[in-house]
């Protein structure tokens, strides 16, 4: 009995969803099979109320199982990548930062800010986010996705400020159904391979059904290399071939450049003085300050120089191309076995179960490890070591003052130290890097003694040695290489989910129901990195004396192999310096939810329909951690972006909810329907830390929908949503790992060592200067302090337990159009807004910057260089760049708090026409639109010089994920008989440089690229600018028989390549190959095919 009244239930909202215009318009050809099937479950996104002959205020967007045959998508985040306003999140095209997961990004506000749920419940999230992965959706039985954009709070609890993405699967499949897909680029690469089987039964004369599904998905590298965009790293400034300043051959800093030892004499010449003035005198320089020029006959000194195959070390002459080996599409291999059932004990109450599993195996790819500016000791008798490189370290000018050159070691003892036979402690045997680099150092580079004493002098030259003033004799080296012997770095991610859920429903009365579900899921990822080299073991091996034939290491544990750096790296030493890691990362979540709901008995004086309710109560508790073995931990990892700490954690949430829709008037003048609508939810969490943190929140939303005369409706409604903090956020310890900036206003030097343009080549100087030393460089490095490596940089940040949930207000305003005069035609048209405040944030790099150096980043305001903003920044002590060891230096602070903004505001337009031609021709046309007037984020409110900054339209690293200002899909499908033929169109509007960004680091490079430039070479380009892109893809199905279905599709039909962007113009996430591959194709035109068989 109950079944047979939802089923109606779900028949009387077939004309709804079409009036709504919600509903992506199906093919003819499979209309008829669809309509075979029934459900026994009514799932209406956006409400708990289930009867789906009540309007809703909220607008929800539906691709059904047709649409997403036609897309041929192998991946959830395929199909949600095509809709307008869903912007690119990490996904399959994200190779640097991709843990092996897929996210969705609903809005631009960030993928932690909605919910992904499997039939309105939600599932166990991939890590200390809170998201959930996409690639544990098992999409053969998808029947269709909703996603609801704006605050749902109310309705599905925290999380949901941005919306909700609701996978709904097929309910009483009967039969068989087999589908085999596989996809190909047109250069012969990326080969997708998927096969799916779904068998399902109806049992005991229908009461019962039984579902159970299995898949399997391959998915081959496409690498950087292959394609003509990304064949050469290019840097975004300067439009030039300029790589990762890791590079091979090795480059070392704290040595002398120009000729075999540089010339003896100090770099510059001391002329005289300025008239002193007051603030000269109270600065101490009662004689005013001294005046240099540059000595003619001096040497060049400091900066990272490269070694030559002659055994010199000169000038940067190669970078490192690391594009190559990174990929733009990752390969994977995935698992996944899906069943439900349900079976209805008596004619009162249903008892229903549903199991997921899935093994993800995704590979992520990218350049060799090495050592990332590491500063490291070097014994002068290295049996490595070329002559001329070990005068050049000895004649290195160690004192800062720029009129007197004090060599690191007289050419005297470099010669006597460069007997093979010393060892540490013999009589003459010298090292760089063991000086002392202050009055109180007891311990030099790597943790060895001081040999060689701070010196005290007069830096300044104002006649005083004052409190501190000196310099280290003998300081570390810088050493920057990349270990291409050892091949590339490969993190292997193995991802195990299992996600259970029981439950029983039934009715109270014949019109009210009620429903229990408990569910328990986990999921475990584990990451095991390879080819990476360690920091450590480098340091180790380079401490190494003997001959080449025969070098000895100093210190022999760990099976030490002496590493020949200076050139090619023997086999040997490799499985020494590479070590193999790994981490994990586990994650729960279990919940229990009852609900009552149904007709509350009374309807309204001027309506038909009786006023519906939903009231209920839930519970969840999370729990993950993460954990790593010494090496990860240590951060000792080449090019890791940082340690790996451990990190535990939980939370658990208590829920009362209640919801309400009155239709108030239906069937008078002027009022065709009126319903209006409102919910409750209420929400008590505890965190499980030291005393038992717990906050409250309480969320509400109220919304009607008007009618006015048949064919016309106007919808609104508000909400108040939250975010909790996720567990990453609570619990995760202060770490130093990686971030983006694309140019540092203390920088002096390319990664190459050539001049910046527009920047002086005496380095920073005035407040700059002061500001720049003030974070930790050095006198003797603040002239060639270089710009970030790759355009990444340090930055430190952790979470914090005092945090408490943001919040949220949200409304939309729309229309609904389905004109009588037009039949098939349908429309509608919303206006949404999303304010978010009391932000879980951390500023963005550009924040930092100009936090402390102002809005004119080379011209900091006076006395900068005391304030937190500026020595909260840490620089490298080894060349004053923000790039380098992370277990050396911070860089920039990432401090995490409740103190942003976020506010997105836009239109949604929705259009579908369907119509029969002729009695064998019909035609379908729909078009999803989307326009977004802005998207701000602030993250730090009270801070009036904080950047309320805008990122619409534009991309820099400050900006993440391209949001374009408007895009839109528009498809046109035309059938005949068995036979459907569609064309997507999917448009991009025009992107170009943040406009703070181009105050703050200057404009992208605009102009033709050098014609050696391997791939791109001769062309013209704007790299501030990407012109709007229109993508068509085009799909054939053929129903070939009545079991038989083939689906052929060529994807990227014109073979649109994708814009040059270079790989400075946003973050490492996203910008990719010299382009943005999340948001534009990288790979060009694809072919795919799929033939399904059903009985």
């Amino acid at each position: 009995m109950k079944n047979t009244r939802i089923s109606n239930l779900k028949y009387a909202a077939a004309p709804l969803a079409l009036g709504l215009a919600l509903i992506s318009t199906p093919s003819f050809a499979q209309e008829a099979a669809a309509e075979e099937e029934a459900a026994s479950e009514i799932i209406v996104t956006g409400s708990l109320i289930t009867n789906p002959n009540l309007e809703r205020s909220a607008p929800v967007n539906v691709t059904t199982s047709e649409e997403m045959e036609l897309l041929q998508s192998n991946l959830a985040e395929e199909v949600l990548r095509e809709i307008p306003g869903v912007v690119a999140s990490i996904g399959s095209a994200v190779n640097n930062g991709n843990g092996g997961a897929s996210y969705v990004n609903l809005r631009g506000i960030g993928s932690n800010r909605n919910i992904v749920l499997l039939d309105g419940d939600r599932i166990v999230p991939a890590g200390f986010g809170g998201q959930v992965d996409l690639n544990n959706v098992p999409l053969a039985l998808v029947e269709r996705v909703d996603v609801l954009t704006g605050g749902a709070s109310t309705t599905y609890g925290a999380d949901a400020v941005g919306g909700v993405v609701n996978f709904i699967l097929k309910n009483d499949f009967s039969g068989l159904e087999a589908q085999v897909s596989q996809q190909l680029t047109e250069q012969g690469d990326g080969n997708v391979f998927r096969a799916d089987v779904t068998i399902g039964a109806n049992f005991d004369d229908g009461r019962g059904n039984a579902v159970f599904g299995v898949g399997y998905q391959q998915a081959d590298p496409v690498y950087q290399g292959a394609r003509d965009v990304s064949l050469t790293t290019i840097e975004t400034y300067s439009g030039t071939a300029l790589g990762s300043g890791t590079a091979f051959p090795s480059r070392f800093s704290g040595t002398r450049r120009t000729g075999a030892t540089g010339a003896p004499v100090a770099e510059s010449l001391f002329t005289g003085r300025t008239p002193p003035t007051a603030a000269d005198i109270t600065a101490g320089f009662l004689l005013g300050r001294p005046i240099y020029e540059a000595n003619p006959a001096g040497g060049v000194n400091g900066g990272t120089n490269q070694i030559n195959d002659a055994g010199q070390i000169v000038p940067t002459f190669s970078t490192f191309n690391f594009n190559p080996y990174n990929v733009f599409q990752t390969p994977f291999e995935r698992y996944n076995m899906f069943g439900q059932a349900r079976y209805e004990v008596s004619d009162a109450v249903e008892v229903y179960t549903r199991g997921l599993f899935s093994k993800n195996t995704v590979n992520t790819i990218i350049a060799p490890s090495g050592a990332f500016s590491i500063g490291v000791n070097i014994p002068l008798n290295n049996p490595f070591l070329p002559a001329t490189a070990r005068n050049q370290f000895c004649a290195f000018d160690v004192n800062p003052r720029p009129d007197i050159y004090t060599p690191r070691f007289s050419q005297a003892q470099c010669d006597a130290a460069a007997n093979p036979s010393l060892r540490p402690g013999s009589a003459g045997y010298l090292e760089v890097g063991t000086g002392g680099a202050s009055a109180t150092a007891t311990t030099s580079g790597n943790g060895l003694a001081v040999a060689q004493a701070w010196q005290p002098f007069d830096l300044n030259n104002n006649g005083v040695i004052e409190a501190g003033e000196g310099f280290n004799p003998n300081p570390q080296t810088t050493f920057a290489r990349r270990a291409t012997e050892a091949g590339p770095r490969i993190s292997e991610y193995v991802t195990t989910v299992f996600d259970y859920r029981l439950g029983a429903r039934g009715s109270i009365t014949d019109a009210i129901d009620w429903d229990i579900t408990g569910a328990y899921g986990q999921s475990e990822n584990i990451q095991t990195i390879k080819g990476y080299t360690l920091n450590s073991r480098f340091r180790q091996s380079l401490r190494a004396g003997g001959t080449a034939a025969a070098p000895v290491c100093f210190d022999t544990s760990n099976g030490c192999v002496a590493a020949n750096v200076f050139g090619t790296i023997q086999p040997e030493a490799v499985p020494f310096l590479v070590q193999e890691s790994t981490s994990f990362t586990k994650t729960s979540l279990a919940q229990v939810k009852g609900t009552v709901s149904g007709d509350a008995g009374f309807t309204s004086p001027f309506a038909e329909d009786s006023v519906a309710f939903a009231v209920g109560g839930e519970f969840r508790k999370y729990t993950a951690r993460q954990g790593a073995d010494a090496l990860a931990k240590g951060g000792d990892l080449g090019g890791a972006g940082g340690a790996t700490p451990d990190i535990k954690g939980g939370f658990d949430v208590y829920e009362a909810f209640g919801e309400v829709v009155v239709p108030v008037v239906s069937d008078k003048p002027f009022f065709n329907s009126l319903t209006v609508e409102g919910g409750l939810r209420y929400s008590s969490y505890t965190v499980d830390a030291k005393g038992n943190p717990s906050f409250n929140t309480t969320t509400f939303k109220a919304g009607g929908t008007w009618e006015p005369v048949e064919g016309l409706a106007i919808r609104g409604n508000f909400a108040r949503a939250v975010r909790a903090p996720n567990i990453g956020e609570l619990f995760s310890p202060v770490n130093t790992g990686l971030t983006n900036l694309g140019t540092d206003p203390c920088a002096t030097l390319t990664t190459a060592g050539a001049v910046l343009p527009g920047r002086p080549a005496t380095g920073p100087s005035g407040e700059l200067r002061a500001v720049c030393l003030a974070q930790g460089a050095s006198l003797g490095n603040i002239n060639s302090i270089p710009q970030p490596n790759a355009g990444q940089v340090n930055s430190t940040g952790g979470g914090n337990i005092n945090i408490k949930p943001e919040k949220s207000n949200s409304y939309t305003v729309g229309a609904i159009f389905q004109p009588a005069i037009i039949p098939g035609f349908s429309a509608s048209i919303d206006y949404y807004n999303i304010k978010v405040t009391e932000s879980i944030s951390s500023p963005t790099p550009g924040d930092v910057i100009a936090a402390c150096f102002g809005s004119n980043v080379f011209s900091p305001a006076a006395g900068a260089s005391t304030t937190a903003a500026c020595t909260s920044i840490r620089r490298s002590p080894a060349d004053g760049g923000l790039s380098g060891d992370p277990n050396v230096f911070t860089g920039l602070p990432s401090v995490l708090s409740n103190a942003g903004a976020l506010e997105t505001d836009g239109i949604d337009l929705i259009l579908n026409y369907k119509t029969d031609l002729t009695d064998k021709i019909g035609l379908a046309l729909s078009f999803n639109g989307n326009y977004t007037f802005k998207s701000t984020f602030n993250a730090f409110v009270l801070n009036p010089d904080s950047v309320n900054r805008d990122c619409t339209g534009y991309f820099s690293t400050n900006c993440g994920s391209l949001q374009p200002e408007y895009s839109w899909s528009q498809r046109t499908t035309v059938s005949y008989e068995n036979i459907d033929v569609s064309l997507l169109w999917r448009h991009l509007s025009a992107m170009e440089q943040e406009p703070l960004d181009v105050i703050d680091g200057g404009a992208f490079f605009n102009g033709t690229i050098g014609a050696s430039v391997l791939g791109v070479g001769g062309r013209t380009v704007n790299m501030g600018k990407i012109k709007s892109y229109n993508y068509f893809d085009l799909s054939t199905r053929l129903n070939a028989s009545e079991n038989l279905t083939i689906t052929v599709s060529v994807q990227n039909l014109l073979d649109k390549a994708p814009p040059l962007t270079g790989n400075n113009a946003g973050s490492t996430t996203y910008n990719s190959g010299n382009t943005f591959p999340s948001t534009y194709d990288a790979l060009g035109r694809r072919y795919a095919v799929t033939a399904k068989l059903r009985f």
